[in-house]
């Protein structure tokens, strides 16, 4: 398949650059799946629409304050040092002082660079195989970087389609109220929608809830860069499933009962962990999963998410989950009912 066959026209006044003035007060599509039928709900419709014997999967990843900017050694002259962004990935090893980052302007960011962070410390950046000819760097500090590092030099992981700096707003709405697991570089962010009143409201139809966690990374929202998607490569994500989560998840597919995975982080995390039966195995471990259409879903069958960009493996995965045409129609539909997208934007449930 083409990448252009998932491109669609986007205002660019429907991509939402702040949170909606009251968390979980956003518009819901709900699209049927086998019909593509359709329908302009809102959140506060959400509990109505999911079944008491419904199984709700959600990623309880929490974001860490992974934008860092550190200034050039060389450059440091008292004024006019030239300033670096670096968006923090992953740790590269047990110490926690050697890190794999994205950089803004890479070509400039060379092995030998040092760069002085915000409280003082400096990092070098060191050749690694992976790097050469990409935006991606490692570097290594002398100390272990923990959540107090990333709190002093650290600024919440706008994606880029926010033209905007982060402010303390953002510190609380770009984080879901069940985060817990730190180590995501950008927001499962179906999950922004839920409040705890939306939680309450789920308990007393008696619809059951369980966390997974997979750490938000570039796999998920690397561009597209080739012409045919299926040469794509997706950077590997680092997930966890408990053995009681994989358990009842796994009662759940024995009961023929349906599984609502919230956010495509949750859909990566189950169709990963899966056999083909659709049962899960508990643990941890790694994926590189790229779904698109032709993909045979073993585990998920109902999906909450939001809005995706044109191109992205986003809208491969709603795509291949409920059909292209489906997929596209809906997003039309949604633009012309002026819906807000991505990040900070509303909402579709997908069954």
């Amino acid at each position: 398949m083409k990448l252009s066959d998932f491109y669609f026209d986007l205002p660019e006044e429907l991509i939402a650059q702040k949170p909606a003035g009251i968390r979980g007060q956003d518009k819901l599509m709900f699209l049927h799946r086998e019909s593509g039928e359709v329908e302009h709900l809102s959140m506060d419709d959400l509990p109505d629409l999911i079944t008491p014997d419904t199984l709700m999967v959600f990623n309880n990843s929490k974001v860490r304050r992974s934008r860092c900017y550190g200034i050039k050694l060389s450059d440091i002259t008292g004024q006019g040092g030239r300033e670096q962004e670096f968006m923090f990935l992953n740790q590269m090893t047990a110490g926690g002082n050697l890190w794999h980052t994205m950089d803004k302007g890479a070509k400039k960011v060379k092995p030998g660079n040092k760069y002085r962070f915000n409280d003082g410390s400096v990092g070098t950046i060191i050749e690694h195989e992976n790097d050469s000819g990409s935006e991606f760097r490692t570097i290594q500090f002398e100390s272990r970087l923990d959540d107090d590092w990333f709190g002093r030099n650290g600024h919440i992981p706008l994606p880029p389609y926010i033209k905007r700096e982060d402010d303390d707003t953002d510190s609380e709405r770009y984080q879901t109220v069940y985060a817990k697991e730190t180590g995501s570089s950008a927001c499962p962010t179906a999950g922004l929608h839920f409040t705890e009143d939306m939680f309450r409201r789920l308990d007393e139809k008696g619809i059951e809830r369980v966390f997974v966690t997979l750490h938000v990374g570039l796999g998920t929202f690397l561009p597209v860069r080739a012409e045919n998607i299926e040469d794509h490569k997706m950077h590997e994500e680092v997930y966890t499933i408990s053995f009681d989560v994989a358990e009842k998840i796994n009662q759940a597919k024995k009961d023929g009962r349906p599984i609502l995975a919230v956010g495509t982080t949750s859909v990566r995390t189950l169709e990963s962990a899966s056999d083909e039966n659709g049962f899960v195995k508990g643990g941890s471990s790694s994926t590189h999963i790229f779904m698109y259409p032709g993909y045979k879903f073993k585990c998920v069958n109902q999906m909450f998410t939001n809005f995706h960009t044109p191109e992205s493996t986003l809208i491969m995965l709603v795509s291949a989950f409920a059909g292209r045409e489906h997929i596209l129609n809906a997003y039309k539909k949604a633009v012309e009912q002026k819906y807000h997208f991505f990040s900070y934007g509303d909402a579709m449930i997908i069954k």
